[in-house]
């Protein structure tokens, strides 16, 4: 077994965008993850957004990867999706999608997933786009920074999403605290905070090279959401089903909150 000091860090190293989306999220046969990293998120997202009381004008995603599928629930309640990405290949990964350029991740096994979780697979054609032409602009942040978008000043957001950044780029409590923190002030006053992430996981790989994950339970990130005011309005807990050793989180969590005012 590798020594995890020879993991590499996402946020110093980067990895191959392309990649990670073909071994978690693709449509192949022997991709593990439908039940864990597909459905149960999709599910959530969908559920979560169809209640109606997240929606406004600004939905800010900072998420790991170039993963876009978490955005297609949300495109119907807000007017504006602003994407922030660490590094540039996800960006030029995930703009190649954007612009339906040749080679582009192929989604449309997610797409038919989401629309029929939704019971709306008459819009089929028209969710993708619908996504695109929610989302203006994909920007660069730098984590460290005080505003992580300078020179760019984002406008508030009415509601955050972070799929996994949190679990990739913090090595301790302290870091996560202290992103969830700076993420949380992309906010307003009684924003929503929609977070989902792997428990308990302490590696994942994409391609050759394997990542170190910063470790934690379901207390651990109830009692940090708590701790940067935020009131949970629901979490839901998929124990692991994959068959795999890319990764070895032992489930997922969904939790959706809002910042008291």
């Amino acid at each position: 077994m590798m020594d995890s000091s020879t993991y590499k860090q996402y946020n110093v190293h980067g990895f191959n965008s392309r990649q990670h989306l073909e071994h978690y999220l693709s449509d192949k046969p022997d991709m593990a993850f439908e039940v864990d990293i597909l459905k149960f998120p999709i599910e959530n997202f969908a559920k979560t957004f169809a209640e109606g009381h997240i929606t406004g004008d600004v939905l800010v995603d900072i998420s790991v990867g170039s993963m876009i599928y978490q955005l297609y629930a949300a495109c119907e309640f807000f007017k504006h999706i602003i994407v922030l990405k660490i590094n540039d290949q996800c960006v030029m990964e995930l703009k190649r999608w954007l612009d339906t350029r040749t080679g582009a991740f192929n989604w449309e096994h997610v797409t038919k997933l989401h629309a029929e979780i939704g019971g709306n697979c008459d819009q089929l054609q028209d969710k993708e786009g619908k996504v695109r032409s929610a989302i203006p602009h994909v920007v660069i942040c730098d984590l460290e920074k005080e505003n992580m978008t300078d020179p760019i000043v984002l406008p508030p957001a009415d509601c955050i999403i972070s799929y996994g950044l949190l679990d990739s780029i913090c090595k301790d409590q302290d870091d996560y605290i202290r992103y969830l923190r700076k993420f949380s002030g992309f906010l307003k006053p009684g924003g929503h905070f929609i977070l989902v992430g792997a428990i308990n996981m302490t590696y994942y790989t994409v391609g050759k090279d394997k990542f170190c994950a910063f470790t934690y339970d379901e207390d651990f990130v109830r009692k940090a959401l708590a701790g940067e005011g935020f009131v949970i309005e629901d979490c839901q807990v998929q124990k692991r089903t994959a068959v795999s050793e890319l990764c070895d989180y032992k489930a997922f969590i969904f939790i959706a909150a809002h910042k008291e005012k």
